[in-house]
């Protein structure tokens, strides 16, 4: 920073003088600054209500151009004890009879107690040496086999604790753990299914020992109880489906099983498996709820699109300087921000011309099945213009619709429609989603230089504007620094020509004074 004396012979406030004469350049650069902020907040503003546009159009626009959004099922079960039940839109309507004969399972090994040699107390550090019957020499083994997978072996000598068998267990592909509170081990497998089933054998004397010391053996009396892994088996419609969980996908059916059904015995000794009832239809309400769903989200789209549009005007202000902001309070300023801020796109060309777009997709007519359909076709219309608030007058009201007090009491046309003829509800609304779906497509295609892909607006533009911004503030403030250093460098050459003169007249007073 540049460190000037000045006024010192002339008695003048040379900075005061400077900057006055400096006012005008200063002026210049604030008034770009204050056009690049508005740019800036302007993309801003755009950037915000292009994420809208874009999420509608991704999002439930381009679900609802294909009528899998709408083929939707619903399904009921005679007991929701015995399973849940969803369906997919290939699943049949009619009723289909369920019983249930066997729940998947994995295999559980319950180990007998173990007990020390001598007598002390069992933890996972104890050694193989320590457990009660365990007279093995050297290494020994036994094996873990899981399903139709090869068998590990699990070795083990005297100093083998019961944590190493836990680990090794582990390693095998099945689930391990000791119980010191109990004094057992717990072996299952990882999975249900007889496929994922496992055992554990021994082949010869000294591996069996080791199953017995450790409460693993199942073949000897009072040994280790073993629950086999089995298939979950269920009857649809008298055919026999299995599965290695409990969840069934059977031609758009998802079943989860969950429990038995009861049995009973004919007259021959036969097994008859008690049913209960699968209810399957269109689902009436899900399609009524698309459309409601995505009216609500066009609507409040379009309404906060025309709140823009019609905002009022904020013409006279202007982003505010360093200065201006130190003579004013904090809610001062974000008042006057705002009122720039939500005038920004206030009669802007391109919003207009985005948002007639839409609204002309929306009054489309289709014809299906020779007839012509249109939103009011099915109870949906905007509001009356004179008694509906300015930036509402484009939202669409559903006549039954519960949530909307305007129309709640109208005869609901939707849901009458979609239950007597649901193939044209699908057909009208699938056609014009995909009409406004190409609406916005259109504004959203790049162009090279002017905007990007996916934008309905020109951030490219702004973007380059912006940077000229920049590069004449950086311009303007250079010719700005130049200009006030040629001033000082005058009022530095007019305070050298005083002091000269100063000093002259010092002198001669000096010699007529002699």
């Amino acid at each position: 920073m540049t460190i000037r004396m000045t006024g010192m012979y002339s008695n003048m406030d040379t900075d005061s003088i400077i900057s006055q004469l400096m006012k005008a350049q200063r002026t210049k650069i604030e008034t770009i600054e204050k056009k690049k902020t508005k740019l800036e907040w302007k993309v801003d503003a755009w950037s915000t209500l292009n994420s809208k546009i874009y999420s509608l159009y991704t999002g439930t626009l381009n679900e609802m151009r294909f009528t899998d959004k709408y083929n939707k099922k619903s399904t009921t079960i005679s007991d929701s004890t015995v399973a849940t039940i969803t369906a997919d839109s290939s699943a049949v309507d009619g009723t289909q009879e369920l019983a249930v004969k066997k729940l998947a399972k994995p295999g559980y090994l319950t180990g007998s107690v173990l007990s020390t040699s001598d007598s002390t107390t069992l933890s996972s550090s104890s050694t193989m040496s320590q457990l009660t019957g365990y007279s093995a020499t050297g290494d020994t083994s036994f094996q873990v086999s899981v399903g139709s997978g090869a068998a590990t072996s699990i070795t083990i000598n005297s100093s083998t604790t019961i944590s190493d068998v836990i680990t090794q267990l582990k390693s095998a592909g099945v689930n391990a753990s000791f119980d010191s509170t109990n004094s057992r081990i717990f072996v299952s497998s990882k999975s249900s299914g007889a496929a994922s089933d496992f055992t554990i054998t021994a082949s010869d004397s000294d591996g069996t020992n080791a199953l017995t010391a450790l409460g693993l053996n199942t073949e000897i009396e009072g040994g280790a109880t073993k629950i086999d892994g089995q298939d979950s088996e269920i009857l649809l419609n008298g055919a026999t489906f299995t599965s290695t969980s409990n969840a069934f996908s059977i031609n758009g059916l998802n079943i989860v099983a969950k429990e038995l059904t009861g049995t009973s015995t004919d007259s021959s000794g036969n097994t008859i498996y008690d049913t209960v009832s699968i209810s399957t239809s269109m689902d009436y309400q899900g399609i009524y709820d698309t459309v409601k769903s995505f009216l609500s989200e066009y609507n409040t789209l379009i309404n906060e699109m025309d709140s823009l549009y019609n905002a009022d005007s904020a013409k006279g202000y202007d982003p505010l300087t360093d200065d201006e902001k130190d003579s004013m309070t904090d809610t001062q300023i974000e008042k006057w921000e705002t009122k720039i801020k939500d005038a920004l796109l206030r009669r802007d060309s391109t919003l207009g011309s985005v948002s007639n777009a839409m609204k002309n997709a929306m009054t489309e007519t289709y014809e299906i099945d020779g007839k012509t359909y249109s939103l009011a076709s099915f109870g949906i219309s905007t509001g009356e213009y004179f008694t509906t608030e300015e930036n509402e007058r484009s939202a669409y009201h559903l006549d039954g619709n519960t949530d909307d007090t305007t129309v709640s009491t109208e005869k609901d046309k939707l849901m009458t429609a979609i239950v007597s003829d649901p193939d044209t509800v699908i057909s009208f609304f699938t056609s014009l989603s995909k009409g406004l779906y190409d609406k916005i497509d259109k504004n959203m295609k790049s162009v090279e230089g002017i905007k990007s892909v996916y934008h309905v607006y020109e951030d490219k533009t702004m973007a380059s504007q912006i940077d000229d911004y920049e590069d004449k503030i950086d311009e303007l403030e250079d010719k700005f620094t130049t200009m006030e250093n040629k001033y000082y460098d005058q009022f530095s050459a007019m305070e050298t020509a005083l002091a000269k003169l100063q000093s002259s007249s010092s002198s001669l007073l000096s010699m007529l004074g002699s």
